[in-house]
């Protein structure tokens, strides 16, 4: 995979826009923009899009700390990335921003399952620990979910604008 320097430096931009995003709505418990850009750079830039996903994850590894929440970052973004790698390139414009809202949707109520492999490791949680830590944190997913949706409604209108851009 091939990346030019215009790219670089759009990818560092996007991927730093995804952290001031992040810092922007933190106010907000798991309500944020993540999902949202993640989608539309994904259908826009394809297997490129890695790139803007990753700056963002060592970005947040550098200002936040490679902690243990730091190690979840590094799989469950590109979780999301492979569902939308899945879709059809060509939808049609009427069902792609629903498509698009509904499976950001999607990786927002499944957050928490998504990361328990990893807090089951880091804190040495059996299967009956890591259920009750997926349970604990069925409130949480139920508003990432939910917020992911509402937020996906931007998904489309960021893919426009960027395509005529690029």
């Amino acid at each position: 995979m091939k990346i030019k320097v215009k790219e670089i430096a759009l990818f560092g931009m996007l991927g730093a826009l995804m952290y001031a995003s992040k810092l922007l709505m933190e106010f907000l418990p798991n309500i944020h923009l993540l999902g949202t850009f993640m989608v539309a750079f994904t259908v826009l830039f394809r297997r490129k899009a890695l790139w803007i996903i990753y700056i963002y994850v060592f970005i947040l590894g550098i200002i936040s700390g490679f902690a243990t929440f730091w190690v979840m970052h590094l799989y469950v973004w590109t979780v999301l990335w492979a569902v939308v790698m899945l879709l059809p390139k060509n939808m049609s414009p009427k069902i792609a921003p629903i498509v698009y809202m509904i499976v950001a949707s999607l990786h927002g109520f499944l957050y928490g399952v998504l990361c328990s492999p990893v807090q089951a490791l880091f804190f040495g949680l059996d299967f009956k620990g890591t259920l009750l830590w997926i349970i604990n944190g069925i409130p949480f997913d139920l508003i990432h979910g939910v917020s992911n949706f509402i937020c996906g409604i931007l998904i489309y209108p960021i893919i426009k604008a960027l395509r005529r851009i690029v």
